[in-house]
């Protein structure tokens, strides 16, 4: 047996009904860095780096327990999405500028983050 993992990579693949309003959120607002894009008659994608992937599982009463920490109801569907960054507050301010919904501002967290919800 290897000790190399039989994963080498996540990546969640998001469909969005306005590619281009999400393409310039995630890579332009947001900085993930473009690793490739593709187009055909069949639609388009774009690759973008997002760091380092985790897969985090939750039961529902856990899910429940970040929301209410994080925003103060529950808000999130059966998939978050979570990219850790270096400042939350100026991580949030740009997205809102750019016109994102902020559900939450910054939030102290019991697991010693700061964490911020948006739409």
């Amino acid at each position: 047996m290897s000790d190399e993992p039989a994963v080498r990579e996540l990546r969640l693949v998001v469909t969005a009904d306005d590619y281009d309003a999400a393409l310039h959120f995630y890579r332009d607002v947001l900085g993930l860095a473009e690793r490739g894009a593709f187009a055909s008659e069949d639609g388009r994608v774009t690759i973008l780096e997002a760091g380092r992937a985790t897969l985090e599982l939750t039961d529902p009463n856990h899910a429940a327990f970040i929301d209410e920490v994080e925003v103060g109801r529950r808000v999130a569907g059966h998939v978050r999405v979570a990219f850790q960054v270096d400042d939350s507050v100026a991580t949030t301010a740009k997205p809102a500028a750019a016109g994102a919904e902020v559900i939450a501002e910054p939030t102290p967290t019991p697991w010693n983050s700061v964490n911020m919800t948006r739409a």
